[in-house]
């Protein structure tokens, strides 16, 4: 189990590696996994001073994309700590040609998030990267960006199912309502294990594989004090935790992605980082339950 992260690149902070050198790693090891070294997603010196910081950002989209597809297709699954939920595309594209030379499969995304992150150039309030990867990934918006995380083409809307998403733009929600995204609420999450067992094996029989991505602003904002973000109303790590178990126990569920965990002076208390512990026990948990596993 690789962990991923980044580093000099645009818009990508340098949080991932807070719950690596705090000693994740032992906790899974403790758990009876095996870990494979960890690697960091970076930019090459020469592609560090390619023009645009969203090019940039769908270059090392398309690093990272090659190690998920690397890990699956050696049997590893994938926790990746990621800066912010641009990582997502990149996950996704390593998925997507994770089987076969020349194979295209077919990728689920579970996207767990106080947002949306659906808008597009065209609707976004803040013009933040940050709140379109969603819908670049479904081939909405910024296709080049697309194509250069390894994702091409885009996943069908209706391959998508958003958790506890409770904040969104008015023309993000026409956009999301518009759309055949499928949603979980905060309660289904935290209370309603048969509903999430539902969604994920309808993915299952639409898709090859499946990505499950959260971002830690979707937690209740009590565990994530230091996240710029954060909304109410959402679960807390543990109620989130045991609906990671129920999908993980899906064999089709391939990665895990934790995003945006608030770090060092914005964690001083290690909320956070408790927080992240229980995210990733949860759904290794899950594996632990496999059939045959």
């Amino acid at each position: 189990m690789p962990f991923t992260g980044a580093r000099n690149v645009p818009e990508i902070s340098q949080n991932p590696a807070y719950l690596d050198r705090n000693g994740i790693g032992d906790t899974i090891l403790a758990m009876g996994f095996r870990l494979v070294p960890d690697r960091t997603v970076a930019l090459t010196d020469q592609e560090d001073t390619e023009y645009g910081s969203w090019h940039r950002m769908g270059l090392a989209n398309g690093h990272l994309a090659n190690m998920v597809a690397g890990n699956w297709q050696s049997g590893v699954l994938t926790v990746g700590l990621l800066g912010n939920c641009t990582s997502v595309i990149g996950v996704l594209g390593g998925l997507q040609n994770s089987g076969t030379v020349g194979e295209k499969r077919d990728v689920g995304l579970i996207f767990i998030d106080a947002h949306g992150d659906f808008n597009v150039p065209e609707t976004t309030l803040s013009g933040m990267l940050g709140g379109m990867p969603v819908a670049v990934s479904a081939g909405m918006a910024l296709h080049n960006l697309r194509r250069e995380s390894g994702l091409d083409p885009g996943i069908p809307s209706e391959h998508i199912v958003m958790g506890a998403v409770r904040d969104l733009d008015p023309l993000e929600r026409e956009l999301v309502e518009a759309s055949e995204i499928q949603h979980l609420s905060t309660d289904d999450l935290a209370n309603r294990r048969d509903l999430v067992r539902a969604q994920i094996e309808r993915l299952a029989r639409v898709t090859d594989v499946i990505y499950v991505h959260i971002d830690m602003d979707v937690l209740d904002p009590r565990e994530v004090p230091g996240h710029p973000l954060t909304v109410p109303n959402g679960p807390t790590s543990l109620e989130l935790g045991g609906a990671l178990t129920e999908m993980f126990k899906h064999p089709k569920v391939a990665a895990l992605g934790i995003a945006s965990t608030p770090a060092d002076d914005r964690d001083p208390d290690g909320l956070s980082l408790a927080a992240a512990y229980n995210l990733i026990k949860g759904a290794l948990q899950g594996v632990r339950q496999r059939a045959g596993g």
